[in-house]
Parts: structure tokens; sequence; C-alpha cells
């Protein structure tokens, strides 16, 4: 497959997971180009072991935490800025309060809940591709991603009840 037919294949996926890591539009397209970048410049060491999608996704998530690491300017929930974003995801699914909550929760959650349940949800990734990416099963994959919706669930309706 020509890199071109990844970049067309891929793009809106990463640029979505991304998006959900940042909750800024901006950086989530600074990150995705870098991404597809560090693909281009380093498609030699892709092996075939894992799919290109979750290789892509490897290559993004790395790429945010350096960023983010590095420059200590964006912040991953910046719920103020996104609250009449029509674009996004979660506001797609559910109320804008929902939403809101949703990614206080997940700002909270540990990892590697968070980022399993961000990769699937965001990302739409297999488990069997984010088994990969963390060097697990995808039974692990599973499990964690339901033990993550689950937190959320809880936590959702302990918010309702109060």
């Amino acid at each position: 497959m020509e890199f071109e037919q990844v970049y067309k294949l891929y793009f809106k996926d990463v640029y979505t997971f991304l998006y959900g890591l940042s909750q800024n539009k901006a950086v989530a397209e600074d990150i995705t180009q870098d991404t597809f970048l560090k693909a281009i410049n380093n498609i030699h060491t892709f092996d075939g072991r894992k799919d290109i999608k979750a290789w892509l996704f490897t290559i993004a998530r790395n790429t945010y935490y350096t960023e983010y690491n590095r420059q200590k300017i964006f912040s991953p929930y910046n719920l103020e800025d996104n609250v009449d974003d029509k674009t996004n995801v979660l506001d797609n699914l559910i109320l804008k309060e929902q939403s809101i909550l949703i990614l206080k929760i997940l700002h909270n959650m540990i990892e590697p809940y968070k980022e399993v349940f961000m990769l699937r949800f965001f990302g739409g990734l297999s488990y069997n591709n984010i088994g990969l990416i963390f060097t697990k099963t995808e039974s692990w994959a599973r499990v964690t991603y339901y033990r993550a919706k689950k937190q959320i669930l809880e936590q959702m309706e302990g918010n309702n009840s109060e």
C-alpha cells in the first residue's frame, strides 16, 4: 500500500484520537501532521508485525506526550474552549453536560484505563491493536476497556444521584 493511501485512510482516525487527547483542534492538527511526517520518515522501521493503524496510533500517542511534556502549553482537557464545539465526538453522542462530565472523569482516570478507553472510543482501534500498542493481549485490552467504561458509568450515576 502506498503511503498516500495510508494517509487518506487513517488521517481522520489519527486526528480524532489526538483531538480526544488534547481537546484542542489546533494541537490535534499539528500533531497529526507531525505523526504522518514521522511515519513517512520512519516507514523503513515498520516491520509489519503490527497493523499500520496501530503503528500510527503509537506514533501519535508518543508524539502527543512528548510535545505535552516538552511545551506544557496545552492542557489535555481544556473544557472551556470546547463547550460549544459542534464537532466534538462526545457531543454527537450525548448532551453537552454529560460530555463535560465524561471528560472530567477521563481526566482523573488512571492509566491504562484512560488511554485504552480513548484508543477504543476516539480512535476506533480494535482490541487486538490496542493490545499490540501496550504489548498485552487482546483480552487484556477488552477487559481494561470494559473496566474503564464501567468506571465512567458508575461515576456518572453517582453524579446524577447527587
